[in-house]
């Protein structure tokens, strides 16, 4: 019996050994397998998020970045999948690049094939304006495509609009001065001839030399005013003014104009605030008053008014300057009027709102480009207010100049100068006043 005991003691204490072991055994064996999951995972892990990691965008060489941004022209840097790498401000600003892609085919059609070849690319395209509307004219560029590297393509853009529009306005100008002045130089030789052939008849010399004259004074006048127009075209302010009274350029303007206006029966006159001075270059200012006087005499029918009223206003409400003060000059007829197409472009060379009837008068189409120049040469503007079949306002606005102090003179002066400071241009007119109409 105690043998018995002891072999059934000896038996339980085997198993419980064995039992211990394999416990042991089957943990770190769950261990060992818990390690390789992990790191097994941990390779799966890291190869699908190599896998789903967006591509890297390449990087820039060195040096270039900066030379990019200091560069005026537009500048992209187009990737190898024609992804937009780098693009300066101008190019999101001139619509060539929108939600990271280039916005012009061509453009890209340049870069896809440079980047096959390698070799540099030049061209002139006209790209659509930027705009939800991209109407108007569209933009004139040059585009310069080159490699950047082995994988990058970087693209220049220049824009020539500006420089074309300038070259067409000076094409136009040569055509125009060439067709104006042949006009009068073909008019005095054929009239010479003319003279020469009716030598025996001094009735038509004197209608022939008559005419001669009056072809040579259109010449005279149109070259002068080449060489005005030549002098104040660049805008650029004045160097060397000096203080001129409005009055006398008033005066100076209405004597250009007296023989013109009494042969129409046109009453000139001139109201407003006496005494103010500009500070500029007296003869242009004098040509450009002088021109805007002209004009509504010549476009004016007989027997009408053309009023020149002058104020004084402040910067602030005509131009959006802070401080100072503006002269403001107002020239109104009582003409044929401007249609709202031709105010569009009065302004320019040569252009004329009726050419048969400038003709008539000896218009060149120059004098208001003139005024304009002078009036931005001095810091001013000219605008025009006008309604077809009654009359029109021209304004031109220029900086104050200081006023000399009036010499004391008695109560008798001040009270003269008091009633003539604010005299109204329009004593019987049905007109309104300049200032109700600009």
């Amino acid at each position: 019996m105690d043998v018995n005991v002891a072999a059934a003691a000896a038996c339980a204490i085997a198993g419980l050994g064995v039992g211990l072991t394999a416990s042991i055994a089957f943990r770190w064996s769950e261990r060992e397998q818990g390690r390789g999951s992990n790191s097994g995972n941990g390779r799966r892990s890291s190869s699908a998020s190599a896998v789903h990691a967006p591509l890297q965008e390449p990087a820039l060489p060195p040096g270039v970045d900066t030379v990019l941004s200091v560069l005026r022209s537009c500048a992209i840097v187009l990737g190898e999948g024609d992804e937009v790498v780098k693009a300066s401000s101008a190019a999101y600003s001139m619509g060539l690049v929108r939600g990271g892609a280039v916005a012009v085919e061509q453009m890209l059609a340049l870069a896809r094939a440079t980047r096959r070849d390698g070799e540099i690319r030049q061209v002139e395209l006209d790209v659509p304006r930027p705009g939800v509307a991209r109407s108007g004219e569209p933009l004139s560029v040059s585009v310069r495509v080159a490699p950047l590297g082995s994988r990058l393509v970087l693209v220049l853009v220049e824009d020539l609009t500006e420089r074309r529009r300038i070259e067409a306005v000076r094409r136009d100008f040569v055509a125009n001065v060439s067709h104006e002045l042949k006009t009068p130089v073909g008019a005095l030789s054929l009239l010479s001839e003319a003279v020469a052939d009716a030598a025996d008849d001094p009735e038509a010399v004197q209608r022939f030399a008559g005419r001669m004259q009056i072809e040579a004074t259109r010449l005279a006048s149109l070259v002068q005013e080449i060489i005005d127009l030549s002098r104040v075209q660049d805008d650029r302010l004045l160097m060397d003014p000096e203080p001129v009274p409005v009055d006398e350029l008033i005066a100076e303007a209405m004597d250009r104009c007296r023989q013109q206006a009494a042969a129409k029966q046109i009453h000139i006159a001139a109201g407003g605030i006496a005494g103010l001075h500009l500070f500029g270059d007296r003869g242009q200012l004098a040509a450009a008053l002088g021109n805007l006087v002209e004009n509504a005499v010549n476009y004016s029918p007989p027997r009408t008014r053309v009023a020149i009223a002058t104020r004084r206003i402040a910067s602030a409400a005509a131009i959006g300057e802070a401080d100072g003060e503006l002269i403001e000059i107002s020239v109104t007829d009582q003409g044929i009027g401007i249609s709202e197409k031709d105010r569009e472009r009065i302004f320019e060379r040569f252009y004329r709102v009726d050419p048969a009837r400038s003709r008539a008068t000896g218009g060149t189409g120059l004098g208001l480009s003139i005024v304009k120049h002078v009036a931005a040469s001095h810091g001013g503007t000219v605008s025009v207010w006008s309604v077809e079949g009654q009359g029109s306002t021209f304004t031109v606005r220029l900086p104050a100049g200081q006023t000399p102090a009036p010499a004391a003179s008695g109560d008798a002066a001040g009270t003269a100068h008091d009633e003539s400071a604010h005299r109204s241009p329009f004593p019987d007119s049905p007109l309104p006043a300049p200032e109700a109409r600009s």
